[in-house]
Parts: structure tokens; sequence; C-alpha cells
């Protein structure tokens, strides 16, 4: 778990630079610190540190980048919605789930999902128009699960479209847990 705050000492370290360097960044108000009463020592809230490492291109070091663990599951149907979304909630993972593609486009935008767990026969926009969508647009590098009762010929399909994983329906929720936690280990390894 990450910490909330930092010592100008773990500042230097992840940085790589000494100790006089990080407190010159502070003093100079190119990294916002608060000091402790008494001693004086500086602390640096994580998030101010992180920005500062952005504003100034240095690169976040592995331990400190946040690990994007949200998945939408997108399906109509809204009891299967639920234990899926049950399912993964018990496995550690951030989950929200919508009813239709149109809604799968307007989460993709706020909620910033990793990973979509895609029905393919949903009404207004289907399964296959959402992994178009995706695959033509900012979110590309969405992982897509597809999990459907549609058939061999539907599955093979969304692999042809950009699924990453297509699964039929029914399926075992272990098989489900063991593919996305490849596929997000997977983009969590991939450098930026």
């Amino acid at each position: 778990m990450k910490k909330a705050v930092l010592t100008s000492g773990e500042v230097a370290r992840y940085c790589g630079v000494t100790l006089r360097t990080a407190i010159r960044w502070i003093e100079k108000g190119h990294l916002k610190a608060y000091k402790l009463p008494g001693r004086g020592n500086n602390r640096v809230q994580f998030e101010d540190f992180i920005s500062f490492l952005k504003q100034h291109d240095m690169p976040i070091p592995d331990g400190l980048k946040e690990e994007n663990r949200r998945i939408l599951v997108v399906d109509d149907n809204e009891k299967m919605a639920r234990s899926i979304v049950r399912v993964l909630k018990k496995h550690g993972y951030e989950c929200k789930m919508v009813h239709d593609g149109f809604q799968a486009g307007v989460e993709l935008a706020s909620f910033k999902p990793v990973l979509l767990v895609l029905d393919l026969m949903m009404p207004k926009m289907n399964g296959f128009q959402v992994i178009q969508f995706i695959r033509n647009s900012d979110f590309s590098s969405v992982k897509i699960v597809v999990l459907s009762g549609a058939g061999d010929s539907a599955l093979e399909q969304a692999l042809n479209s950009g699924a990453d994983v297509a699964l039929d329906k029914p399926f075992e929720n272990k098989e489900l847990i063991t593919v996305i936690n490849t596929l997000i280990e997977r983009e969590a390894l991939k450098p930026d």
C-alpha cells in the first residue's frame, strides 16, 4: 500500500538525487511540501510528489505507480451483470456495470477501466459495435473479455474484431478470474 506522505529522504531516493537537492526543490517552491511542528522536517503529499514528477517529465518509480483495477461489466441481463460484479469484487477489483453499449461509452470516459467484460447480444449498440468503437478510439488499450452464449462463430468474430478473449456462457468463475488476472498483469508489465 502506498504512503500518503513522503519524507525528503524518500523523495531523494525515489528521484536518485541527494537529500540536499530534494530539500532545495522544496525550498525553491518546485515541490510542494509542509513542515512538521517542532523539528521542522519536510513532508510531501504523495499526490504532490506525483504531480511534481509529471510536471518535470521525470519517470514515476515502479513502486509508486497506481495499479488500475477498474473493470466495466457490460451486459443487458442485470442478474448476470450483478453476478459477474460480485465475483470480481470478491477478487479485489473495482467494478461498475451498465446494461447497453451507449452507457459503456460514457463510462469508458469517466470510470477509465483497464478492462471491459462484454456481452455481445444487447439492445441499441451490440457488443461487436462496442468492440469496434473501443478499438478505433482513445480507449484502444482497454482489454476486452467477451462473455456470450451466441455460439462459437460469434465468439470467433468477436476475437477477429479486437476482443482479447472470448468465453462461452455459461462460464466458470475461476476461468474468468484467471483470464482477467492474466490480462491485467500483462497490462501492468507493459512499459509506459
